[in-house]
């Protein structure tokens, strides 16, 4: 593994950038979205619009540059004006070649719609980092790369261009990495979890140390030592930060590495064991069915299937 956390928990949890249209708006418009199993991403590209969450919580003013990231179990409404009855997405007319629709009146606000599918990661890991809604502000400091991405997959869209949807799905995993940093920025608004860990600068290095050699039985001490901390003030931070003891942080980490890999080669389980630090095939296995729910062997069976 590398020594990049987020970029191993990317990878980890496979998850999938895809954005399927948006819509233009004007005058008096209202519409409700929902990401269901997937975390459901809006840009706004021009323009701007209040932002409902459900729930009864303040409206939030989205401008010109705004990017909204939902878990996707709530339902919310994007609007001219809170008062007025959504309009439900399976209802407004979409331009086939564009995947772009109209609501209201009018063009003033442009609206670019998509999901982050989280559908293989099994154990939530990414999912369980990230607050209900993330809000990432026109003037933050990853908006001058988020703009430029907005740009280019506008015209990607726009462009009907050979390769443009395989284009628009990594432009799309680009913006998703960007919206992550901005968390990472602001850290002080997620729940306890990896990617809050390593928004910590006292507990990264510690949680670079597993992401490189997960494999090894590492000692609290030895964590403690490279975040600069006696042992008890270490623990008490990471678990803190994290929402579980360094010690189970990794081997949670092992497992969903494990998981990764039964679903995508064919490593017969006991080497597998090797590789993410287990001495015999059947510790390895009482631990992965303890954090996973199945054991090793049936869970790859089912996936496969």
């Amino acid at each position: 593994m590398s020594v990049d956390p987020l970029s191993d928990a990317l990878a980890v949890a496979d998850a999938r950038g895809v954005f399927s249209g948006g819509f233009t708006a004007g005058g008096r418009w209202a519409i409700r979205l929902r990401g269901r199993d997937k975390l459901k991403v809006n840009v706004l590209a021009r323009g701007s619009c209040l932002l409902v969450a459900e729930g009864g919580a303040r409206p939030v003013t989205l401008t010109e540059g705004d990017v909204v990231v939902s878990d996707g179990r709530r339902p919310y409404v994007l609007c001219s004006d809170p008062a007025l009855t959504p309009t439900d997405p399976a209802e407004v007319a979409v331009d086939p070649d564009t995947g772009v629709g109209a609501l209201g009146g009018g063009e003033e606000v442009l609206c670019l719609s998509g999901h982050i599918d989280l559908s293989r990661d099994g154990g939530d890991l990414l999912r369980r980092a990230l607050p209900d809604l993330i809000h990432v502000r026109s003037g933050a400091t990853e908006a001058p790369v988020l703009r430029w991405l907005t740009g280019q997959l506008m015209t990607e869209m726009r462009g009907g261009r050979a390769g443009s949807a395989f284009s628009c799905d990594h432009l799309a995993q680009l913006m998703f990495v960007q919206v992550l940093r901005a968390c990472l920025n602001e850290s002080a608004g997620l729940p306890p979890g990896w990617l809050r860990a390593l928004a910590d600068e006292r507990l990264a290095p510690a949680l670079r140390l597993m992401h490189a050699d997960p494999a090894r039985p590492w000692q609290l001490r030895e964590l403690a030592e490279a975040a600069a901390m006696s042992r008890t003030t270490f623990a008490v931070r990471f678990r803190a930060a994290a929402g579980v003891p360094p010690l189970t942080y990794l081997q949670n980490w092992r497992m969903s590495l494990a998981a990764r890999a039964l679903r995508e080669d064919s490593t017969p389980v006991a080497e597998l064991a090797r590789s993410v630090g287990y001495g015999s095939e059947s510790a390895f296995s009482n631990a992965f069915k303890r954090t996973v729910g199945v054991a090793p062997r049936r869970y790859r069976d089912t996936v496969r299937g």
